[in-house]
């Protein structure tokens, strides 16, 4: 399991009924640029994500739960690093696939942006989140709206 938390965020309780399992466990704000009294996410965090990342492509397949506050943007970041570590060169159809693992996603971008650089994909990464950014505007415009409100994420949102 990997989970992403608020800095002050507790431990969902609801993790002491599962069975024992590996979890790793990360703590910042979804926020994609300095924001007074946030945590912003790091490259170190980025990092960790592919730490895992490797430990997991290195053993038996298993499932992964991937989880933040809302499943919409840290989580969705952090899937979509994953995916693009195990296939190289297809930024685009991580992020295609991510549509279809979870349609209403809106990958945080500060993460990506530091995969894109810890994963060598040269931008590639970027514009393909950014290609995802307006086809999901487009699809869910409540998303986008919601998006858009939230100040410091606005610039996120294409014009559709």
């Amino acid at each position: 399991m990997l989970s992403i938390l608020g800095p002050s965020q507790p431990e969902p309780p609801v993790f002491e009924q599962f069975r024992p399992h590996r979890r790793t466990t990360l703590r910042f704000d979804d926020v994609v640029v300095a924001v007074e009294g946030h945590q912003q996410p790091s490259r170190e965090n980025v990092e960790s994500i592919l730490a895992l990342g490797r430990e997991l492509a290195e053993g038996e397949p298993l499932h992964l739960l991937v989880h933040c506050l809302a499943g919409v943007s840290r989580s969705t970041a952090a899937a979509a690093i994953l995916m693009a570590q195990a296939n190289p060169g297809r930024e685009a159809q991580v992020f295609d696939e991510l549509f279809e693992l979870r349609p209403r996603a809106w990958p945080n971008s500060r993460m990506i942006g530091h995969a894109d650089a810890l994963l060598g994909c040269g931008g590639a990464m970027t514009a393909a989140l950014q290609r995802y950014y307006l086809d999901a505007a487009g699809r869910f415009r409540g998303l986008a709206d919601a998006i858009r409100a939230i100040k410091h994420r606005a610039h996120e949102v294409p014009q559709v």
